[in-house]
């Protein structure tokens, strides 16, 4: 008989360090992109440039300060011996239940910024066109548990994802 999840909001939340990591991944990009439209004015000087590197910063300023309180607000996750279950985003959400039985792998990332704050990222890869899920801003420790409980349930419920 096949086991249907029942479809209820994930119950955890992410590490509270994630939106540090968020806002500076965020403002690194912003800066990223500072330093280009600067580059682009120093050696073109076009005058209209001004204008766009003001609102970068501006609207960069603004994202960089509320996208990563609004996505902590809303990130959650969870995992059973029947499916893993997130919800994510900021202005699109995405509620994802991944059966165990569709699993194929179990990755864990840390980028150097995620070292700095402790913190990994889980992605289980499905038989799915909808992609892997991933869930952002673990505790590492967590992370790492994550994937060793996901890893033999995985073993145990031998699904038509093997």
């Amino acid at each position: 008989m096949l086991f249907v999840p029942p479809l209820r909001p994930p119950e955890h939340r992410v590490d509270p360090k994630a939106p540090l990591w968020w806002t500076l991944n965020a403002a690194l990009a912003v800066l990223g992109l500072l330093v280009v439209e600067i580059a682009v004015l120093v050696w073109y000087r076009p005058g209209w440039l001004v204008a766009v590197l003001v609102a970068t910063a501006v609207l960069g300023a603004c994202y960089a300060l509320v996208m990563p309180r609004w996505r902590y607000r809303v990130h959650r996750w969870e995992a059973d011996q029947h499916a893993v279950y997130t919800l994510s985003g900021w202005l699109w959400l995405q509620w994802r239940v991944a059966p165990v039985s569709r699993i194929q792998t179990i990755d864990t990332a840390r980028s150097p910024l995620q070292r700095l704050f402790g913190l990994a990222s889980v992605t289980v890869t499905t038989a799915s066109s909808a992609g892997p899920v991933r869930i952002e801003g673990l505790d590492a420790a967590e992370a790492a548990q994550l994937a060793r409980r996901l890893t033999e349930v995985t073993q145990r419920d031998r699904g038509d994802a093997t």
